[in-house]
């Protein structure tokens, strides 16, 4: 079959979506993001994703496609996909047969989202040669993965690091989960969206809250202050049973590292007897597209360690020849 052999790679979030395509050696061809149209349900959610996979494939005629990473909020399994309440019937989706279908004739992995951007980090980010490491991601949601050796510790259902299921208060013990106020619904973006809409003023989304705590808002710094010292308990928490050399935090809501980093540092330095190191993500906004890339290639290439090494150029300053944003 004729034709430059590429990788597409899809990540599929709780609020967009995410598709790029990369030669073998790593170079990105062309990338879009569009929102996800969760409101619309799972079927049409990953019809967009599968079009807009097709439409950069469309534009590159000379490219043979060669293998599909994906990346996934919640945990994908054969047949459905575990904890994934944030678009209605996602949870009841066989992806790697639905993808599989839509792009026949090519191999298919799938990884959860946040680990897909721990690898991305522990390839070729700030989590290099780091053991163990730990990657935290703030973005819709909140989740957290453990690097060790070099490879993403899956656990034992590909649920370690779901902090986002935490229970939040001693009052919470044998308490099920569907009876219980998640930290997640405390600590995320999507809940500081929500606490945002409710202060006075205009409504503000994440960014914004922040934004007018630093600003001197004194109601958006009480929902910053407490969202911060919450997070804070958990990642201390996290690395006192861990003990990583250095812990990585990406997501959308490193666009107030400012804010973020001193909270954490601090109680970082105060609780955890061995303070580990703390640093953005090389990648803070799309680690789990760089992720689902490198899925992708490893797929094709039948290995889990040097296949990706080839990426490793591809230090997330560099822009794609063709990168369009969806209205």
């Amino acid at each position: 079959m004729s034709g430059v052999p590429v990788v597409l790679g899809v990540d599929y979030g709780g609020t967009k979506i995410a598709v790029g395509v990369c030669d073998l050696d790593g170079q990105r061809l062309a990338s879009n993001t569009l929102p996800a149209a969760g409101d619309r349900g799972a079927d049409v959610t990953l019809q967009r994703g599968i079009e807009a996979a097709r439409a950069l494939l469309r534009d590159l005629p000379a490219a043979r496609l060669s293998a599909v990473g994906i990346a996934t909020f919640g945990i994908p399994a054969a047949d459905h996909v575990g904890l994934a309440p944030t678009i209605d019937g996602w949870d009841r989706l066989a992806l790697r047969e639905e993808l599989g279908a839509a792009f026949a004739g090519v191999p298919v992995s799938v990884m959860t989202d946040v680990k897909a951007a721990a690898l991305a980090e522990a390839r070729w980010g700030s989590l290099v040669d780091c053991d163990p490491g730990l990657y935290l991601n703030l973005g819709t949601g909140l989740a957290a993965a453990l690097v060790v050796g070099g490879r993403v510790v899956p656990g034992r259902h590909g649920a370690a690091g779901e902090i986002a299921y935490n229970l939040r208060s001693l009052d919470d013990v044998d308490v099920p989960i569907e009876s219980r106020e998640l930290l997640e619904d405390r600590v995320s973006g999507r809940a500081l969206a929500e606490l945002g809409r409710a202060l006075p003023g205009e409504p503000r989304d994440a960014i914004g809250v922040f934004r007018s705590a630093e600003a001197g808002d004194q109601a958006a710094r009480a929902v910053v202050d407490r969202a911060l010292t919450e997070l804070s308990f958990h990642v201390v928490n996290l690395a006192t049973a861990l003990d990583p050399q250095r812990v990585t935090v990406g997501g959308g809501l490193v666009g107030s590292w400012e804010q973020l980093e001193p909270r954490l540092r601090r109680a970082l330095d105060a609780g955890v007897p061995y303070p580990p190191e703390l640093v953005r993500a090389h990648f803070p906004f799309d680690a789990p597209l760089v992720g689902a890339l490198a899925v992708g290639v490893e797929t094709l290439m039948g290995s889990s360690d040097g296949s990706v090494a080839s990426l490793r150029h591809w230090n997330g300053t560099d822009r794609p020849s063709e990168e369009r944003t969806a209205p």
